[in-house]
C-alpha cells in the first residue's frame, strides 16, 4: 500500500517502491553534524537513508506561576536556538483554571500563560508576552509565530475579522500592522489579508510569505519592512479563485485552486518556495515569483483537515529533508526534499511524550532536532532529538521512545 503518491513532472515515486529498495539495519549513524545529503547519504548497496529522531520526554521545564497553555498553534526557532510557541488561552476548560473561577474553586491552580513564550535551548523560560496592546489590533484567533532574520517576530491569525499580521520586537514592543483588521475574504486584495495561517521569510530578499490562509486561498509576499503586498499567486501559479467550489476527492483529479486552509509557505535556501495545500494532502513547489515547479501528495486518502499542515527543513547546508507534520494522522513524514520522495515517518495519535493531538507546526534548530506543537486537546510543545542518519527499514516508525 502507497502512503503517499508522488505527481508532477518527475516519474511516480510510491512508497511501496521505497520500501523495496530499503536494505539493512535498524540504528541510526552516530554523527554530531546535521543530516548529509540524500545522495551522499546514500551507497549503492545500503538504500535510502534519512534522519533519526527520538522524543525527549523531559524538555521543556516546568512553566511558573501555574500557567498553562491551550492549543499551541505555533513555533518557530531564533538564531540563538530559541524556541518560541504561540498559544490560546480561550482553549483552556474553566476547570483546568479553577483559580480564575467567580468565586475561584482553587487556592492557584491554574492560569493561562501569555500568548507569546520563549523558551532557551534547555527548555527554560526565558521571556513571555502578547496579547491586546495599544495601537495595534491582537487577533481574534493568534495563528502561528515567526522569528525573521531582522529577530522581529511575527503573529498572524485565523479568526473571522483577523485580515492583517503583528510584527514586533522579540521583548514584544510593536511595530507595524500590515493589513487592515476586521475585512473578508479577497484573495486578489492589495492591502488585506484573509485569516493567516503562517508567516515565514526570506532574509536576502527582506521579504515576508504569508500562506494566505483560512480564507483567501493564496501565497502573499510583503515587504518586511513596510508591508507593502509585492506579489500574490494561487496554486500551480493560478491566479486565485474565491468562488471555486470543488472539493478534493481521493483518486480524482488534482485541483486547480488551493483549498482552505493555505496552512504553510516557506522558503528554501535553494530559492524554492514550499506551500501547503492542508486539505488537499499535497506541497506545491514554485519558484519566488509563483511559477510552478512540482507537487506531491501525502497520505493522499486523508479527508476532513487533511494531511498537509507545516513543513520545515532540516538544517544541512542542502537543506535534504523536509518534515511534515501531519495533524490528522498524527505524524511526522520525513521526505526527500530535492526529488520529492517519500521516506519514513514517526509519531502517534495519543497524549504520552513522542504522540500527538493535532501535530500542528514544526521547526528545527541549528543542531537538527524537531520541536513540534499540537493544536486541539494537544495543547503543548515538544522536543524531537535528532540521532543521526540510519537506514529507512520501514515506512512508519511509531513512537520514538529514547532508547
Amino acid at each position: 500500500m502507497s502512503f503517499l503518491k508522488r505527481v508532477g513532472p518527475l516519474a511516480a515515486i510510491t512508497l511501496m517502491a521505497i520500501a523495496a529498495a530499503c536494505s539493512g539495519g535498524s540504528e541510526a549513524t552516530d554523527t554530531a553534524a546535521p543530516a548529509a545529503a540524500p545522495a551522499e547519504a546514500m551507497g549503492e548497496a545500503s538504500g535510502p537513508q534519512a534522519p533519526m529522531f527520538e522524543v525527549d520526554p523531559l524538555w521543556p521545564r516546568p512553566l511558573p506561576n501555574h500557567w498553562l497553555l491551550g492549543s499551541t498553534i505555533g513555533v518557530d526557532v531564533d538564531t540563538q536556538d530559541h524556541v518560541w510557541i504561540v498559544h490560546r488561552a480561550s482553549t483552556l476548560a474553566g476547570n483546568e483554571t479553577s483559580a480564575m473561577g467567580d468565586p475561584p474553586t482553587a487556592e492557584d491552580c491554574c492560569f493561562p500563560a501569555p500568548p507569546i513564550l520563549e523558551f532557551d535551548p534547555a527548555g527554560n523560560l526565558v521571556n513571555s508576552w502578547g496579547g491586546p496592546g495599544e495601537g495595534y489590533t491582537w487577533p481574534s484567533s493568534n495563528h502561528g509565530v515567526t522569528v525573521d532574520h531582522m529577530d522581529n517576530v511575527w503573529v498572524g491569525g485565523n479568526g473571522g475579522t483577523d485580515s492583517h499580521a503583528l510584527k514586533f520586537t522579540r521583548s514584544g514592543d510593536f511595530l507595524l500592522e500590515v493589513g487592515v483588521p476586521g475585512r473578508g475574504r479577497d484573495s486578489l486584495s492589495l492591502d488585506s489579508f484573509s485569516r493567516i495561517a503562517k508567516i515565514s521569510f526570506d532574509g536576502p530578499a527582506n521579504e515576508m510569505y504569508f500562506a494566505d490562509g483560512y480564507g483567501n486561498r493564496r501565497v502573499a509576499v510583503v515587504d518586511a519592512d513596510t508591508g507593502e503586498l509585492k506579489r500574490f499567486w494561487g496554486a500551480y501559479g493560478n491566479e486565485p479563485d474565491d468562488d471555486y467550489s470543488e472539493r478534493y476527492v481521493p483518486g480524482g483529479p488534482n485541483l486547480q485552486q488551493f483549498l482552505s486552509p493555505v496552512h504553510c509557505a516557506e522558503v528554501s535556501n535553494s530559492g524554492l518556495v514550499y506551500v501547503c495545500d492542508r486539505a488537499h494532502d499535497r506541497i506545491q513547489v514554485f519558484q519566488k515569483d509563483g511559477t510552478f515547479v512540482d507537487e506531491m501528495l501525502v497520505m493522499p486518502n486523508t479527508t476532513g483537515s487533511g494531511a498537509a499542515w507545516d513543513l520545515d527543513f532540516s538544517r544541512d547546508p542542502d537543506q535534504a529533508y523536509i518534515y511534515l507534520a501531519d495533524g490528522v494522522n498524527q505524524r511526522v513524514h520525513i521526505i526527500d526534499r530535492v526529488n520529492l520522495a517519500y521516506l519514513t515517518s514517526f509519531g502517534d495519535g495519543g497524549r504520552q511524550p513522542g504522540q500527538f493531538f493535532g501535530a500542528h507546526s514544526i521547526a528545527t534548530d541549528s543542531e537538527g532536532n524537531i520541536y513540534t506543537t499540537e493544536t486541539y486537546e494537544g495543547k503543548r510543545v515538544q522536543k524531537f532529538v535528532y540521532k543521526g542518519l540510519g537506514p529507512v527499514t520501514t515506512d512508519y516508525q511509531g513512537v520514538v521512545w529514547p532508547q
